[in-house]
């Protein structure tokens, strides 16, 4: 005889709290799924934003700018002249503040001293 069936033939002692246990768990799972759900439709969005130009920032913190890039490839210059190639599913939009070496004026401020 399953649980249900045992509550329900016991008169109905302990209905509230034997549902109560059988349904946390199928609602934490729920919530689980949806909460994936949502950050992969997020990430989707994100990356169709990407553009040649955009500035952007890897999985491995390397900023960059995207100078190419194909249905699973990006070609990201990370300095003048230096091109890398990383898959496209690394590849997120930069925070909106930048990295400190790469602050305008982080150069002169430093020769000035």
């Amino acid at each position: 005889m399953s649980p249900l069936a045992s509550a329900a033939a016991n008169g109905g002692s302990g209905d509230g709290f034997s549902m109560l246990l059988l349904l946390l768990p199928l609602l934490l799972i729920a919530f689980l799924f949806w909460s994936q759900r949502k950050r992969q439709k997020k990430f989707k969005e994100m990356q169709a934003d990407l553009a040649v130009g955009s500035r952007v920032m890897t999985t491995t913190g390397l900023y960059g700018t995207i100078a190419q890039m194909d249905a699973s490839t990006v070609q990201i210059e990370a300095a003048p002249g230096v091109v890398l190639q990383f898959d496209r599913r690394v590849v997120m939009q930069a925070p909106g503040a930048q990295p400190p070496h790469a602050q305008p004026g982080a150069d002169e401020t430093m020769g000035e001293q």
